[in-house]
């Protein structure tokens, strides 16, 4: 075949759990057993290997971590991400790594993908929906929104009396055809077989208004609930032949059942699902039963929500699929709790501790379903030290959850509970843990011989202070004070930033096992990983570790103090001879900017020297990237040079130079390597720097790569002295 039909060809890559192999082969899918016609073609080892949710969610997180380089490796565009959605593992260790596609941060409609594998991490083959990189004009729409769910209730084919707002229209790549073209996906609701709000999804044409596609969404019905602490709320509800109950179809069928008060030891002894004719639940008071009910499912709702929204994970186990609650569970019992052996929540009903308020306060909600998330990832031990952190775990993401839901009800604030009713304002406050008389907000040699719920203070002061900073202020309606056990004051790096680097410590560092000390170190990786070794960010987290008593603070990065022992080095005296930040990328990004996420220590390439290094292009599709570092000092004296290491892998063949890398100082080319310079390993190159003496310039490596076959430069150990 030509060359440009030899898009794929060549290209395959696989991803074994930790590990892609290269192989080489003419199709991006190898040959299957041929199945009878109409039929799909059988995969080896029909059955799967049963997993457990920590191996399974693993495997995901390495699919996930890996992402990257499969999509270079499948030719994708540099505009294309893939995200993890799910690892089989057949009985003969087959394994079957499942994507969906996102462009420039848009979902692509008909862009998931999967990747099988051999037990040894050959790749046998690949089934994507949609063959090749996703390519569109631009992403900014000709219709708006409104425009989109006004054409949407035209086209409606399965709703009569079809209604939609305009945020019920979201922007989409939709790559169902053979072209991808940009669209919207709206959901209408109307009269359907399944009843009166009945919903469609359409999808229309961003620019035409034309329809792309439609069809019946699994019934799920928004129904109206007054709840004892959340007030008047939507709902999702299921209709069903004789009316509505409250399974939430919407968020993995999360069903809310009635414990009709059975005992703490077996809360599901007289269970029974809420269920009615007519789909307005509760009063707003626990004079109804359904009014504790409303309160637990509008909290779950909410908390799967912000764990889908902020980290992409759909559900508890992220499996998809919903958990079961329980309200009304005892009597008298000032409780919640979540039970990962039955996959379940339950919730009391409080007592005249509280004023007979049920404990399903929306905090409350995120709480327990954070339990599970804990269990399904670090799955911290519940006692000692580990237990104090996943008590705070929940305490964090149950409190995010309350800030992501923005009830007019219940703002957002660092108050555990503060809907309760409780006699001291709440169950625990995260600005200062120790207000209680009880929970502890420094650590200590005991802080794991105390409760969980009062160890947990030390985790919840530490995100307090990384998030919001020290000093006095005003949140949801609440005084927080900020104070801190060193005496020391200092910014945060706000919520969400803070929980991110929670969550990636929960679920990428942290064991079983870990302690404080562990949490600091997991916290401090993770936010190397997104934000930088030398970033403010990760300087702010060590701060706020420090400020609990869990070790010290780092270096502040914007104000580095030379050793006594080493002279403050001049601009035309750099570091170790390097007029260059971060030469060999061993502090991560610092220092240099970037076009994509460039900078690396991926284990599916190799450093020269260290564990960081540079990987730029390697699409197989057109595509430019850029990694430049500015306000460089070109030593005055002798002659002047830019040395690098540089690894050229290619699928190209010959010697003419389809992918190209130039070296710019200033904007002007000094140096062109392509895909005819590749090597087996890393050369080192030279660029002479002597019409530069003395100058400050900004030095630019700067890729491009064709439509076609793919070639990965490797940048490592970059010099100018």
């Amino acid at each position: 075949m030509n060359r440009k039909n030899a898009l794929a060809a060549g290209v395959a890559a696989a991803l074994a759990l930790g590990s892609v192999t290269m192989v080489a082969t003419q199709s991006t899918a190898a040959p299957r057993p041929t199945a009878a016609a109409g039929a799909s073609a059988s995969q080896p080892g029909a059955g799967f290997k049963a997993m457990t949710a920590d191996a399974r969610s693993e495997a995901i997180r390495t699919a996930g971590r890996n992402a990257a380089a499969t999509a270079r490796e499948l030719g994708m565009g540099p505009d294309e991400r893939l995200v993890a959605k799910d690892v089989l593992i057949d009985a003969d260790g087959s394994r079957h790594v499942r994507y969906d596609r996102t462009y420039r941060g848009l979902p692509v409609i008909g862009g998931d993908l999967v990747v099988h594998l051999a037990e040894d991490g050959t790749i046998t083959g690949s089934d994507l929906a949609h063959q090749g990189a996703v390519r569109i004009a631009g992403t900014t729409p000709k219709l708006t929104a409104a425009d989109a769910s006004a054409k949407a209730v035209r086209h409606a084919r399965h709703v009569k009396k079809a209604k939609a707002g305009s945020k019920d229209s979201a922007l989409v790549v939709y790559a169902v055809g053979k072209i991808p073209v940009l669209a919207y996906r709206s959901t209408v609701t109307g009269e359907g077989e399944t009843g009166p709000t009945s919903r469609e999804a359409v999808i229309v044409d961003a620019t035409s208004g034309a329809a792309l596609d439609q069809y019946e969404l699994h019934q799920s019905v928004t129904g109206t609930g007054n709840g004892v602490t959340v007030g008047q709320v939507s709902i999702e509800t299921t209709q069903t032949a004789g009316g509505y109950t409250l399974t939430d179809a919407a968020h993995g069928g999360t069903i809310v059942y009635d414990s009709y008060n059975s005992p703490q030891s077996n809360p599901r002894q007289n269970a029974r699902a809420f269920s009615k004719t007519t789909n307005s639940w509760g009063n707003g008071t626990s004079s109804s039963r359904e009014s504790a009910a409303v309160d637990a499912s509008y909290g779950l709702a909410k908390t799967w929500d912000y764990y889908k929204e902020s980290f992409n994970r759909s559900g508890i186990r992220n499996d998809g699929r919903g958990a079961r609650a329980y309200v009304h569970v005892d009597n008298s019992l000032v409780n919640a709790f979540y039970d990962d052996n039955c996959f379940c929540m339950y919730f009391g009903d409080g007592s005249s501790q509280n004023g007979n308020t049920p404990v399903t306060a929306v905090d409350v909600a995120g709480h327990e379903m954070s339990h599970g998330v804990t269990a399904a990832t670090a799955n911290l031990t519940y006692s000692g030290e580990s237990g104090g952190l996943n008590e705070a775990t929940s305490d964090i993401f149950g409190t995010m959850v309350e800030f992501y839901a923005n009830n007019a009800g219940d703002p957002g604030d660092y108050y555990i509970g503060e809907k309760l009713n409780m006699s001291g304002g709440s169950l625990r406050r995260m600005d200062n843990p120790a207000t209680d008389g009880r929970s502890l907000s420094c650590w200590n040699s005991g802080a794991g011989s105390v409760d969980v719920h009062l160890s947990s203070g030390i985790g919840n002061h530490f995100f307090y202070l990384a998030a919001e900073g020290t000093g006095a202020k005003t949140i949801g309606g609440r005084s927080h004070t900020g104070t801190t056990c060193n005496n020391d004051t200092f910014a945060g790096i706000g919520k969400d930033k803070a929980a991110a680097v929670w969550y990636r410590a929960l679920t990428t560092y942290m064991t079983s096992t870990t302690n404080y000390a562990g949490a600091r170190t997991a916290t401090l990786q993770a936010a190397a990983d997104l934000y930088g070794a030398n970033s403010q960010e990760r300087y702010l987290v060590s701060k706020a570790w420090a400020a609990v008593s869990v070790g010290t603070a780092l270096p502040d990065p914007g104000t580095p103090t030379p050793s006594p022992s080493t002279p403050t080095p001049s601009p035309t005296t750099p570091p170790s001879g390097n007029a260059l930040t971060n030469g060999g990328f061993e502090q991560g990004t610092s220092g240099w900017n970037q076009s994509d996420n460039i900078i690396t220590n991926s284990s599916l390439q190799a450093a020269r020297d260290g564990s960081w290094y540079a990987w730029m292009m390697g699409y197989g599709a057109d595509a430019v990237e850029s990694l430049s570092q500015s306000n460089i000092t070109v030593p005055s004296t002798g002659t002047p040079k830019l040395t690098f290491w540089l690894k050229v892998s290619t699928q190209e063949s010959g010697s003419t130079a389809y992918d190209t890398l130039k070296v710019n100082v200033n904007g002007t080319t000094l140096a062109t390597y392509s895909n005819a310079d590749a090597s087996s390993g890393y050369v080192q190159k030279t660029v002479d720097l002597s019409a530069h003496k003395g100058q400050t310039v900004k030095l630019e490596f700067a890729g491009t790569e064709d439509t076609y076959l793919s070639t990965i430069f490797l940048l490592d150990g970059i010099t100018i002295g």
